[in-house]
């Protein structure tokens, strides 16, 4: 089975650090003002000013959709998701990236490959999670064959111990980051805290690090990235513990709050917090 690109050279700089563009309620969701304009014009702005700041690459989501569907998303979620990314895609000169919350990793995958995204993110890839919206399970088998049947150069990067959730079993992240290297041929992990914006804690960062250092050569051992709580105070020590990128949402925004919109100036702290902490190696 062919495999993606590698997400290591998909982007510019060594320790990237991505943004996420949280959606606003899609049409569809509980929560949806009917504005569908106003949806666009936020994406595209949040994308802009992350791009602006110095970010090497985003992660374009629902957020705003909760309660999330658990693994399928109406057809009109794709087709509205795919329609913001089509202009986000077309606007920034960065790797982006698709998540369809909660866990529809076929949604995900097939609107990156039509908008030519670099990649997505899947929330449970391999093994068993329970969440709030139920038991849910990953789907690797599916969702590799689907990369291969529809032909995308799409990179996989799928969470281990994944927030909002409770693993089912007893394996450890780092037996849990293998496996989804290993056995579910995911191209990178994401190790994160308990909740959206919830620090990660450094030690789980270091295990899966090592983990994967420890089975894997150099020219295909796959990035670990921290997705949740990184904040300008925190991105170095990320770094230090091995981690080979971030994902930043919260910290971000305005006021610190998830949902509001991008800070251009926070954007560029976090991005300068981390350019400094490398030329200091």
């Amino acid at each position: 089975m062919p495999t993606a690109t590698p997400l290591r050279t998909r982007f510019d700089a060594d320790r990237p650090v991505v943004g996420m563009a949280h959606l606003p309620p899609l049409p569809g969701a509980p929560e949806f003002d009917g504005d569908r304009d106003a949806v666009r014009t936020r994406a595209l702005e949040d994308a802009r000013r992350l791009e602006g700041g110095g970010i090497d690459g985003l992660v374009l989501e629902n957020f705003g959709d909760a309660p999330f569907h658990p693994d399928d998303v109406p057809k009109h979620t794709v087709a509205e998701m795919t329609a913001v990314a089509t202009e986000v895609t077309d606007a920034v000169d960065v790797p982006v990236g698709i998540n369809v919350l909660r866990n529809d990793a076929d949604a995900a995958l097939s609107i990156a490959a039509a908008v030519d995204a670099d990649f997505v993110r899947v929330n449970v890839h391999v093994g068993t999670a329970a969440t709030d919206q139920g038991v849910l399970e990953g789907r690797a088998h599916e969702t590799l064959r689907l990369r291969d049947r529809i032909d995308a150069d799409v990179a996989i990067l799928a969470d281990v111990h994944v927030k909002h959730a409770t693993p089912i079993g007893d394996r450890s992240i780092e037996r849990a980051a293998l496996e989804a290297v290993e056995r579910g041929r995911a191209d990178g992990v994401i190790v994160s805290g308990p909740g959206t914006g919830a620090e990660t804690a450094l030690e789980d960062v270091e295990w899966v690090a090592d983990a994967l250092s420890e089975r894997c050569s150099d020219d295909s051992e796959p990035p670990v990235f921290v997705g949740s709580g990184v904040t300008t105070d925190t991105v170095a020590d990320c770094f230090a513990a091995g981690a080979d990128g971030v994902i930043v949402g919260t910290a971000l925004k305005e006021d610190g709050e998830t949902t509001n919109p991008v800070s251009s100036e926070h954007v560029g702290d976090l991005v300068a917090a981390r350019v400094a902490d490398s030329s200091a190696d």
